[in-house]
């Protein structure tokens, strides 16, 4: 008779029927407690909440325009441009004896320092307007001889610096909407460095001489620089306007531009068929230490770290409560299948949750980015696909991690010393890379290795490899890729729902 009974109700819960009626049951568990009904809601409005907040709490109007180039990206585009109007095809080349800069070392004292990516050469540019489009060639502080283009474009050219002893000679030539850009070591046996196609140029352009100086990387900030180069044999081939040559500071005014060190301006002399410039900014993509005031959809969505918390004890008391109430006994005797019946719980907490965290992302992403907008604030822009990642990846985020918390609150069997270990485990290292004081190698660390990684679904800044910054994640730049940090906390919430199944079969009610 009891063994009947018994493979009777092993037969209810059996097959995908028998699963369903598990979810149902969970379901139904869940929205007749009215506590963890609430909880899930506050956790939708938290990331809308904090959203309208930093869209409306930092009023920019009538700031500076903020350059923007071909692409629709910000940028850097500040530099000391010696320059001719050319007419039609043409071309031009120097050589480079040399490149030096300077760092402050005090509040009037400068030091000579080595700013990897200080630049020097030729360049071809639609105007001195900023983010116009331009070709350029180039020698720089530690990267040799490169040729770039259009702020985010560039390809390397030979190694090596440019010095009285190895003198760099640069040859810019440009034919329509194609530019080439040649290095030479002796002025007769020359390399193609590489051929950019530069739409928008127009029939008449301005080209000649630039030296930039992007500011240098000082532990958790960084210190303005300024460049001299010393040119030589500028020759040019074309319809060249005739004239004195015209030196302009490029973005004086630009809020990617951090302005020259103290008691130093940019400026060039000629003498002895040499030409002397000094030039401070870069031409290059805006990146967040150069455009600290720009905001972004991690920015909006900071409301995301407090609906976690709250998850997470929605998550721990989803099964810490039955223990405490004696009720896990009456669940596991109507499905003697334990292990189906954590993943039934796991079903109904992480698709409640999933679809509560992308309601609140849906409404936070635009309704903040919109309020941000029209109080003047900057925000980097994203593609279409990538802000669906950004709101998908939160709801997908607070989903595992509620996960998590029912695998750890199975394993403890009372919600304080699960919520406890969750938060020291999630919560605990995301502010620990939020300290701006944290250093970069341990915040990459711990946004590489704990459940924190997942919020890199959230960034949306790139990393470019010419321009030197700091790429942290309290910066917005995570070191693994979005969808690669996700996997990292699903790993975790895998792991820990495994451990729970097991020892939820093996140990007593």
């Amino acid at each position: 008779m009891t063994a009947g009974v018994a493979t009777s109700r092993s037969g209810r819960w059996a097959g995908p029927n028998g699963f369903a009626r598990l979810v149902h049951a969970e379901w139904t568990k869940f929205r007749t407690v009215r506590g963890w009904v609430i909880g899930t809601v506050v956790a939708a409005l938290l990331p809308v909440l904090v959203a309208v907040l930093a869209g409306v709490s930092s009023d920019q109007r009538g700031s500076q325009t903020v350059p923007v180039g071909p692409g629709g990206e910000p940028v850097t585009d500040s530099f000391y441009f010696v320059h001719r109007p050319l007419a039609g095809d043409g071309g031009m080349t120097v050589s480079v004896s040399a490149l030096s800069s300077s760092i402050p070392s005090g509040p009037a004292d400068l030091e000579p320092g080595t700013v990897p990516w200080a630049k020097a050469g030729l360049v071809i540019k639609q105007s001195t307007r900023q983010g116009s489009p331009y070709a350029a060639i180039m020698v720089t502080g530690g990267h040799g001889i490169r040729m770039q283009n259009d702020y985010v474009d560039d390809t390397a050219g030979p190694p090596g610096p440019a010095s009285a002893a190895t003198v760099r000679r640069l040859r810019l030539d440009r034919s329509g909407d194609a530019i080439t850009g040649y290095a030479s070591a002796d002025g007769t046996h020359w390399t193609k460095v590489g051929t950019v196609h530069t739409s928008g140029l127009g029939p008449a352009v301005q080209g000649g001489l630039f030296v930039a100086s992007p500011p240098a990387v000082d532990g958790r900030g960084t210190r303005g620089s300024v460049s001299t180069a010393v040119l030589g044999d500028l020759r040019g081939q074309g319809n060249w306007a005739g004239g004195d040559w015209t030196g302009t500071q490029v973005g004086p005014e630009s809020p990617t531009f951090a302005g020259y060190p103290r008691n130093t301006s940019g400026s060039f002399t000629g003498a002895a068929g040499r030409l002397t410039v000094t030039g401070a900014g870069d031409m290059a993509p805006a990146v967040r230490e150069t455009l600290p005031t720009g905001g972004t959809l991690g920015d909006l969505l900071t409301g995301t770290f407090a609906a976690l918390i709250v998850v997470v004890v929605v998550g721990t008391l989803f099964i810490a409560t039955e223990y405490r109430e004696n009720l896990i006994r009456v669940t596991l005797a109507a499905a003697p299948a334990r292990s189906r019946v954590l993943l039934a719980k796991a079903a109904v907490l992480g698709g409640v949750t999933f679809v509560a965290g992308l309601a609140g992302a849906a409404v936070a992403v635009p309704l903040g980015e919109r309020l941000a907008r029209s109080h003047g604030v900057y925000v980097f822009p994203v593609t279409a696909s990538a802000e669906l990642r950004v709101e998908f990846g939160m709801a997908a985020l607070l989903a595992t991690a509620s996960v998590l918390a029912l695998s750890v609150g199975t394993l403890f069997r009372h919600s304080a010393g699960a919520v406890t270990t969750v938060t020291v485990a999630v919560v605990l290292p995301y502010v620990l890379i939020a300290n701006p004081f944290m250093p970069a190698s341990v915040a990459n660390w711990l946004a590489r290795v704990t459940p924190v990684a997942a919020f890199a679904v959230q960034q949306t800044l790139v990393r470019y490899h010419q321009v030197t910054s700091n790429y942290t994640p309290y910066d917005g730049y995570y070191p693994l890729a979005p969808w690669a940090g996700f996997t990292v906390l699903a790993g975790y919430a895998v792991a820990g729902l495994a451990t729970a199944a097991l020892l939820l079969r093996r140990r007593d009610a």
